[in-house]
């Protein structure tokens, strides 16, 4: 599904090249779920930006489903990532004057018939348990609500990779760990690869596997080469 080979990213601050991110060989097979875990500022998000195709490595391979994304053009990318990339941030991107329905329905393959996509649009809230506010506002329903709406908008097309970058972070912990719970599930049933960046270690734990970014990252284990 993923594999990394040499990828190295580094930012420009005050005209100098500072390292963030080297990753010398790593590889994620098609399904799996996963938790990175680390500081602020170890390159976990910056992970999750060079697989989605939003950055491009300064060096390395990026194979994502036999795509070199490393070679992808800029437009190339952007198709990627509208195809194959769901992606759920910490703060919710929700239009405020649209109802969770519309901001739903934005993304929605112009392909379907209206018919087709009112459909799927209340399966999938009926899914996650929203049928009653689909029509509300954002600011109208709880922020679990408000991510659950986003999780929607991510997964709704079934995409092949899901990116979670502090999903929860604005949320309580019990609600937290039960918008956590619902997006491994519906992962685990479609079969959908996620990758989440959380610090918490609780929420982690209910991954089948967890990563540490030090682990991964050559910088962070003071690899220089």
């Amino acid at each position: 599904m993923i594999t990394l080979k040499e990828v190295r990213k580094s930012f420009k601050q005050n005209g100098e090249h500072i390292p963030i991110l080297h990753i010398e060989q790593w590889q994620v097979k098609r399904g799996e779920r996963i938790a990175f875990l680390g500081p602020s500022g170890s390159g976990k998000s910056t992970l999750l930006h060079l697989l989605s195709g939003v950055m491009q490595p300064d060096s390395g391979e990026i194979w994502i489903e036999d795509q070199p994304i490393h070679r992808l053009s800029e437009s190339q990318r952007d198709q990627y990532r509208a195809k194959s990339v769901g992606y759920i941030f910490q703060e919710f991107h929700l239009i405020s004057s649209l109802t969770l329905k519309q901001n739903v329905e934005l993304i929605m393959q112009p392909s379907m018939s209206n018919k087709e996509a009112a459909e799927v649009s209340a399966q999938w809230f009926e899914r996650v348990g929203l049928t009653t506010q689909q029509h509300r506002l954002p600011s109208q329903v709880s922020r679990g609500q408000q991510q659950r709406a986003a999780m929607i908008r991510a997964l709704i097309g079934k995409p092949s990779l899901v990116l979670a970058d502090e999903p929860t972070g604005s949320l309580d912990y019990e609600t937290a760990a039960s918008m956590m719970s619902l997006l491994l599930q519906i992962c685990e049933e479609e079969g959908l690869t996620l990758l989440t960046v959380t610090h918490d270690v609780h929420l982690a734990a209910s991954y089948p596997r967890q990563v540490h970014i030090e682990d991964l990252n050559a910088i962070r284990r003071g690899v220089t080469a």
